[in-house]
């Protein structure tokens, strides 16, 4: 069992969406649920699992089809991939949940495709060649462009259709890219790649670095990297709450790929190729964060709001990753987790707050009192607290460690001012989010019917939410967790030379 493991996240849910297709689960919708949710709960076990047995135990790889690398398909469930997983599991649970009100009544197929985007993020992250990475991103933008849809709507339709454009031009860059590095270097897995980079010399490195900059467009359009942001607001804040919830892991991927291939491939070990897009990124990351500032303060409603945050954490994490560091790297994937869980559950309270307002929803206007006005605030101001990050929350934590990975004069003048100002920024935006949502009420009888709030609806906001304090209280271990994906990523020994031969080879571990 111990030697499947690292399969099982891109199995189960393959297995639990192909299943939901067919009688007698396709005919009920309780059947589906039913099946969802445990499965879902199947998966995080096993994604906790292997994040167990990855520290007690080593790295592990799966070779499929007994073909040895560099040669054949390969997953590499390390450090890294194995939090990404756990983080994704954990999210998808929480966002199912909440499914369970009414969003999984809206269209047909809604519990299938949710399944096989959890399949495609898992298996991006557990990838170790570049072209299976292409191929999971295909497989969840597919389910996404469905999931967007689903329910129906002029405003979800029309920036479905800019999201579809957008991603099929970038999947069409992304194979123009990997066509490249294929030529220049004759494989495509993250290790050999990473060993035969320095090699190269002359036209054949300006092509390398032609592909390896190509990667890095794709890659800045997942992770909302400006210029390349602009389609996450509308396409955000226009998806149901539980869509827009897993899609908060979603400009991850992008950042993950980041680190992953311009950290392994393009290191420092990299020759005449060593940190080709640390320049590029910089300025981009900077300019992300201040660009998701302005539109968090310009946004006219909590959903947009929250899209917005999501695009200024970005712009930290690329921070991160210009920051190209050990320390940085440990900050990315602490923030990460900690951006991704309080993301996903502010987009399911939104949804909450909106139903509750009557028809002026969640834009910032005079409306009529909430009929839960309590739970919402605790839980708005638990997620505000660790958006900002003000102590004693998870987001606090993180910041503090961006700020600390920071090491010479020059990062210090240019990444203290704009994190700290981003964290003023999102203080004025959400304070007025919450000030006029719960506070400013209109002079109007209270209609007798009231809103119910359907019990997986709340398991889901706390589950997600609760997350911050507690990765506050256990903020030592998973620092611990941390360090040890960021001392695999720039340790050669361990994520290239260890993955090319035995006993990792021989054996799979």
């Amino acid at each position: 069992m111990l030697q499947h493991l690292s399969i099982l996240p891109v199995l189960l849910p393959l297995f639990t969406g192909a299943l939901l297709l067919l009688p007698p689960f396709s005919g009920t919708i309780q059947r589906q649920r039913l099946l969802a949710l445990l499965s879902a709960v199947l998966q995080v076990f096993v994604a906790f699992w292997l994040v167990y047995d990855i520290q007690t135990n080593g790295v592990t790889q799966y070779i499929l089809g007994g073909w040895q690398p560099p040669f054949g398909i390969v997953l590499v469930a390390d450090p890294l991939s194995s939090v990404m997983v756990a983080l994704t599991t954990f999210l998808g649970l929480g966002a199912l949940s909440y499914s369970t009100g009414s969003h999984d009544r809206a269209g047909g197929y809604f519990y299938p495709l949710f399944m096989f985007q959890i399949m495609g993020i898992n298996g991006a992250f557990l990838t170790g060649d570049v072209f299976n990475l292409f191929v999971f991103f295909e497989v969840l933008l597919i389910a996404s462009y469905a999931l967007l849809v689903h329910g129906g709507g002029k405003q979800k339709t029309q920036a479905t259709v800019h999201y579809v454009i957008l991603n099929l031009v970038g999947s069409s860059v992304f194979l123009f890219g990997l066509g490249i590095l294929y030529g220049t270097l004759g494989t495509l897995n993250i290790a050999d790649m990473a060993q035969k980079i320095s090699e190269l010399s002359g036209s054949m490195a300006i092509l390398a670095k032609i592909g390896g900059l190509l990667l890095l467009v794709v890659f800045g359009l997942k992770s909302a990297m400006l210029p390349l942001h602009f389609w996450l607001p509308k396409t955000y804040s226009s998806a149901s709450a539980p869509v827009a919830a897993i899609f908060a892991v979603m400009t991850k991927v992008g950042i993950y790929s980041i680190l992953r291939i311009h950290n392994v491939v393009f290191g420092d070990e990299a020759g005449e190729l060593a940190n080709i897009a640390q320049s590029w990124i910089w300025p981009l990351a900077l300019l992300t964060i201040a660009i998701g500032t302005i539109g968090a303060l310009a946004s006219p409603g909590l959903k947009l709001l929250n899209a917005n945050l999501v695009i200024l954490s970005a712009g930290s994490l690329l921070v991160c990753a210009a920051l190209q560091n050990e320390a940085a790297t440990s900050a990315a994937v602490y923030y990460m987790v900690h951006s991704t869980l309080v993301a996903g559950g502010m987009f399911l309270l939104a949804d909450m707050i909106s139903r509750q307002r009557g028809k002026a929803e969640d834009r910032f206007v005079v409306a009529k009192g909430m009929d839960n006005p309590i739970f919402l605030g605790i839980f708005f101001a638990i997620a505000a607290i660790a958006i900002i990050g003000m102590p004693p929350f998870s987001g606090f934590i993180g910041k503090v460690m961006i700020l600390q990975a920071t090491q010479s004069a020059a990062e210090h003048v240019w990444v203290w001012p704009v994190l700290l100002l981003s964290s003023l920024g999102a203080l004025i935006a959400l304070s007025r989010a919450g000030t006029t949502l719960f506070w400013r009420k209109a002079n109007q009888k209270q209609s007798d019917e009231k809103q119910v709030i359907h019990v997986g609806e709340w398991i889901g906001v706390v589950m997600l939410l609760i997350a911050s304090p507690l990765l506050a209280l256990f903020a030592g271990p998973m620092a611990e967790l941390a360090d040890s994906a960021a001392a695999f990523l720039h340790d050669p020994s361990l994520s290239v030379d260890a993955l090319l031969t035995s006993p990792l080879v021989e054996g799979g571990r």
